[in-house]
């Protein structure tokens, strides 16, 4: 099964995983230290985000390490940036509207205190 990389950040564990790794090469033993859940639900996460190609493994004798390889998030990255700039116009167009409510207000105001 393909998976992409949204699949791989949708679950917060996965997430945690990748911040643990975006700052060291863990064992899979010491990744599964820093969660309540077991080491072999630890290595199902891993396996997923390896297979989004956001962890590479590489095995070391008996140990299998974790490197976190984040250049696949710029996907998401130009995903959000889209709707960003959806939101910004959304929100300059709607502070224009607001400014010009504000002044109708304060002519209103002006002309009943005449």
């Amino acid at each position: 099964m393909r998976r992409d990389v949204f699949q791989a950040i949708a679950d917060p564990r996965r997430r945690a995983i990748l911040s643990l790794l975006a700052y060291h090469t863990l064992t899979l033993n010491a990744i599964a230290e820093n969660f309540k859940i077991s080491r072999p639900a630890v290595s199902k996460h891993v396996k997923i985000l390896s297979e989004c190609g956001l962890v590479k493994i590489k095995q070391q004798g008996r140990e299998r390490y974790c490197e976190a390889t984040l250049d696949k998030l710029g996907e998401v990255s130009d995903w959000v940036e889209q709707y960003k700039k959806f939101w910004e116009s959304r929100l300059d167009a709607l502070e224009d509207y607001l400014e010009i409510l504000q002044k109708k207000e304060k002519k209103n105001v002006r002309k009943k205190s005449k």
